[in-house]
């Protein structure tokens, strides 16, 4: 299977087209949502841990809707580039740890707005659970990007 989506029109298109835009645009793409969903995570969890106190911690919330409309532009996007290179990428240890890095960062990001942002309100005091969980999702997102940048060379 990852051999014939690596063999399709669709991934001789994407790596060989007569157009040089094809792959940059897609990569491109890829690495702006990646920029704007972990600059929005980054801008939650870092006033989670205490930072720029001066910014209502409510105010966070609207972010919430950029990390998700940024997740889905990564999703469609890196499902291209997938299959741009199935064969390669499916058996790659580094392919499916820098998937499931994405899912814990999405995971973190879920707990913190249902832990923080439920009901409309932000908390006045942020619990040591909440921090906790803003590391780690700190620490999901720099994975994640870790690994993505590690696939152009080790797979």
């Amino acid at each position: 299977m990852l051999t014939s989506m690596a063999q399709s029109a669709f991934s001789t298109w994407l790596l060989s087209s007569n157009s040089i835009w094809a792959y940059p645009t897609v990569l491109t793409l890829h690495t702006f949502g990646m920029m704007v969903l972990v600059g929005a995570a980054l801008m939650i969890d870092l006033r989670l841990l205490g930072f720029a106190q001066a910014i209502p911690l409510q105010s966070m919330d609207r972010l919430f809707g950029i990390v998700w409309a940024a997740f889905a532009l990564n999703a469609v996007t890196g499902t291209m580039l997938f299959i741009a290179d199935a064969d390669k990428r499916g058996p790659s240890l580094f392919f499916w740890t820098k998937l499931a890095f994405v899912a814990l960062g999405l995971v973190m990001t879920s707990m913190i707005r249902r832990r923080n942002f439920a009901g409309g309100t932000a908390p006045v005091v942020i619990s040591s659970a909440s921090k906790r969980l803003a590391i780690v999702s700190l620490l999901a997102w720099c994975a994640a990007i870790t690994t993505g940048r590690l696939l152009a060379y080790v797979a």
